[in-house]
């Protein structure tokens, strides 16, 4: 049992430092607008790949969703749908604060909603227990790590006057406020998760392996949300004009190579997550949910580090940033034990 526990979180983790590396490719696209790489992105990540690894993976799928419930269906397209909404917001906000510090802020409201709200909701008689309390412990040192990367972010803003041309920022004040409801929003990935669970039960009685038995949770769910992505991303093209962009001289194979590697990066850290919590036992997607959030931060804040985001910030704004990271790595540890 112990050796499944520490697989399940090392797939996780596995998973969530894909995530945290999936936005990495945008840096190195200034001549494609936020709309042009965020659309070939979610085409691959949302929408092309999640319904690829269902009918790969799932034997007799068709029956998988026909003898599904229509409130499951209902619940995981609407929870898909907002975390899709969530993932928009995602795209927008890390646009104006950066890769570091809007990771920390959405992702770890993410953790801690998608986590404490499914276990008070599924299995409110746990939280007493030895696991809900580390967990509880847990999810409080990772609000406690995001404080500190987001004091460490907004000393960032003010030491750091000039931005990149290309990127699309408006001050900290409202790139704060769409990372919140961000991260309100894409908490909802993991309730569609958690609460298609019939699908799973129909997949492995379809024969489908354990692992890979909540993929059509992701086609149905990830499907929702490129309706709000794609939708917002098309409205964009229309109303900056930048459809010639995609055919423009400047933007050679690489961007468009740039884009789908999001989606691959991004859908397989969602299909790393599904694959850690199963091994987790029936706790696994409200353990392995904030684990997966604090890496991707971690990660996130790594790359930021490598790329330049930090080089004009002062030694203090860069040392609040190492110790959220160092309790986030804390929570990692506290919320394994819940295992």
């Amino acid at each position: 049992m112990q050796e499944n526990v520490a697989l399940g979180i090392a797939i996780v983790l596995f998973g969530s430092i894909l995530n945290g590396s999936f936005a990495l490719p945008m840096k190195r696209m200034p001549a494609w607008r936020w709309e042009n790489t965020w659309l070939v992105y979610s085409t691959v990540g949302m929408l092309a790949l999640p319904w690829i690894a269902a009918a790969v993976t799932v034997p007799q799928l068709g029956e998988v969703f026909h003898h599904a419930s229509l409130r499951s269906f209902l619940l995981v397209l609407l929870f898909g749908f907002g975390a899709g909404t969530g993932s928009m917001l995602f795209g927008l906000g890390i646009a104006r604060l950066g890769l570091a510090l809007g990771f920390a802020i959405i992702l770890g409201i993410t953790a801690s909603l998608g986590s404490l709200l499914p276990l008070a909701i599924l299995h409110p008689e746990r939280l007493a227990t030895r696991q809900g309390f580390a967990l509880m412990v847990g999810t409080l040192i990772v609000v406690l790590g995001i404080a500190l990367c987001s004091v460490a972010g907004r000393r960032r803003e003010r030491e750091t006057a000039v931005t990149a041309p290309s990127t699309p920022r408006s001050g900290f004040g409202v790139g704060l406020i769409i990372c919140i409801f961000s991260g309100v929003l894409s908490a909802m990935l993991n309730f569609a998760f958690l609460f298609g669970k019939e699908f799973q039960d129909l997949s492995l009685s379809a024969g489908a392996s354990p692992t890979v038995a909540s993929n059509p949770i992701w086609a149905l769910a990830l499907s929702a949300g490129f309706i709000s992505n794609g939708g917002y991303c098309i409205y964009l093209l229309q109303k900056n004009r930048t459809w010639a962009t995609f055919s423009a001289p400047m933007s050679s194979g690489g961007y468009w190579l740039g884009g789908i590697l999001m989606g691959f990066l991004w859908f397989g850290s969602i299909a790393f997550y599904g694959m850690g919590a199963a091994r987790l036992g029936a706790l696994g997607g409200i353990i392995g949910w904030p684990v997966y959030m604090a890496m991707i931060i971690v990660t996130a804040n790594l790359w930021g580090a490598v790329t330049g985001e930090w080089a004009k910030a002062s030694p203090r704004s860069v040392a609040y940033s190492w110790a959220g990271i160092t309790l986030l790595l804390m929570a990692i540890y506290v919320i394994s034990l819940a295992g």
